[in-house]
């Protein structure tokens, strides 16, 4: 190399040339870098909410095949880090994990929103959402809010009528969905807080301590409970998106349900997170080669035919966003108008 330079001259000439051949060389010595990194190593993936409900099963799923095509094969460790509405799992990431892309994570789809809104165990616990990385949402979905066939609660209409206790985890979507649909569209819900996951308010409401669960997405439904769609054990009341579920053509959507324009936006805000799905990320610092990587590994497992299988085998709907894209949309909800996110932020702060 030091003969070829030389022969291309000194000065300003030799620099060019310099910034040339590293140029030429860098991708595979990245490559190499990544690989020889990864390679006899574990990947710690920590899940912010107790086994068994989407976020727990989506991300294990993908656990299980992403390993073989990130750079030297890691192989990924589950890890339940449940804890203030998925909020644990993120501060250990943002804050106490090694910044070396061994930690990744999945966390409540809202929390760029709970930011946007100023909230302060956000702040406390020193997360900024649109400084994490992202790597990919496996599934771009829907979330709905239930009812147990017991409710006298079928419809939303009814639920402008009656009472109906719903189990919530604390500052997520499960309580905020209620919490604005009491105070915009004049439902009913008594919110119980204190559950720790997805699936011990399944439980909840078999045991009939609830009678319905305020948010699920509607592809975790199907993946994980579809006897209780099939034989009614559940009642859709509203479903939480931007635009509707093909296969839920007569469930409204909740931002469309508002009475006013200003409504509108406030539940806009709140549904744009759907978006973010089940998002996998990992710590702020990591280098820039590493998270390439494991983008690059997120996107051709959404396209694995063995992944695909197996997402069907178990009835997992896959509509993936890419890693770029959601860094663009958390960094979007973020900016939110603050008149906006204020008032949203009175409406449904209040835990």
């Amino acid at each position: 190399m030091i003969d070829k330079l030389r022969v291309l001259g000194s000065g300003t000439g030799l620099f060019m040339a310099a910034m040339l051949v590293v140029a030429g060389s860098s991708p595979a010595t990245a490559q190499k870098s990544v690989e020889d990194f990864y390679k006899g190593k574990n990947i710690d993936l920590v899940i912010g909410y107790s086994p068994g409900g989407g976020y727990d099963l989506y991300a294990r799923m993908v656990g299980q095949h992403i390993g073989k095509h990130i750079p030297g094969n890691p192989t990924i460790i589950p890890r339940n880090m449940p804890g203030a509405g998925s909020r644990t799992a993120v501060a250990w990431i943002a804050n106490v994990a090694p910044k070396d892309g061994l930690a990744i994570a999945t966390a409540d789809q809202s929390l760029s929103v709970a930011q946007a809104m100023g909230d302060k165990a956000l702040t406390d616990m020193k997360i900024d959402t649109s400084k994490l990385i992202y790597i990919g949402n496996p599934s771009a979905d829907n979330n709905t809010t239930s009812m147990w066939n017991t409710s006298k609660v079928k419809t939303i209409e009814d639920a402008m009528k009656f009472e109906a206790p719903m189990g919530a985890t604390g500052g997520s979507t499960s309580s905020q969905y209620p919490r604005a649909m009491n105070a915009l569209l004049g439902t009913k819900f008594k919110i119980i807080l204190g559950y720790p996951g997805g699936n011990d308010i399944n439980l909840a409401m078999e045991r009939g301590e609830v009678e319905g669960r305020g948010s699920n997405a509607w592809a975790s439904w199907k993946s994980t409970r579809p006897e209780w769609i099939k034989d009614k054990k559940i009642s859709i009341l509203v479903q939480i998106g931007l635009t509707k579920a093909p296969d839920l053509p007569d469930v409204p959507l909740m931002m469309d349900l508002a009475k006013n324009a200003d409504d509108k936006a406030v539940l806009k805000l709140l549904s744009a997170s759907t978006t973010i799905g089940r998002p996998l990320f990992t710590s702020p610092g990591v280098p820039e080669e590493r998270v390439k990587a494991l983008r690059k590994a997120f996107d051709d497992t959404m396209k694995d035919p063995e992944f695909l299988t197996d997402a069907k085998t178990r009835g997992f709907d896959i509509n993936p966003v890419s890693g770029e894209e959601m860094q663009k949309i958390v960094v979007d909800i973020v900016a939110t108008p603050r008149a906006v996110a204020d008032r949203l932020q009175s409406i449904i702060g209040t835990e």
